[in-house]
């Protein structure tokens, strides 16, 4: 795969909440999501490049419920942290627009459930005209089932899958 333009690409990495990364998960633990995104996150910040986290918030409820915030050490100094309340990520947060001030054009995506939060947001970007790369080792869901019917169905029509170890930056924006 081509080295991605620091100055036109994002890192969108979905729903990396403590209690989401805790769920018995699959083909991969929540613990090995973390560790590639956090490779990723680390390539993106180093080059310049935008690092966007998605957050979902349960709608109508005065409290969310326990472990509802981003894994801490995952976030940074620089970083966006979206808001959605939908399963996808473009619907009312403002997302779109973040990502417009940016410059990009290309979203690199990780996050937990790969075909609900990551897929929804996914098919959402492809509508708006992004180009998409997954990376599917930094991505789980439910049952390995799930995600392989989205990296091997779904996400091929959409755009790039590759390892995480393959997708690389040109260097600072």
């Amino acid at each position: 795969m081509p080295a991605l333009d620091p100055g036109r690409s994002a890192l969108v990495l979905v729903d990396l909440m403590e209690r989401i990364v805790a769920l018995p998960l699959a083909p991969r633990s929540g613990t090995d999501v973390l560790a590639a995104a956090d490779r990723l996150a680390h390539a993106f910040r180093a080059a310049g490049a935008p690092v966007v986290h998605l957050r979902v918030e349960r709608p109508g409820v005065e409290f969310q419920p326990p472990g509802s915030e981003l894994v801490p050490a995952l976030v940074h100094d620089g970083d966006t942290v979206v808001v959605k309340r939908t399963i996808g990520g473009f619907q009312g947060t403002g997302l779109h627009e973040v990502l417009g001030g940016h410059g990009v054009s290309t979203l690199v995506f990780g996050g937990i459930a790969t075909n609900l939060g990551v897929e929804s947001t996914a098919r959402a970007a492809a509508d708006l005209g992004y180009e998409l790369v997954f990376a599917e080792d930094a991505m789980t869901a439910l049952t390995a089932d799930e995600h392989h019917a989205s990296v091997r169905l779904d996400f091929p029509r959409l755009g790039t899958v590759a390892p995480a170890a393959a997708i690389t930056l040109d260097g600072p924006a």
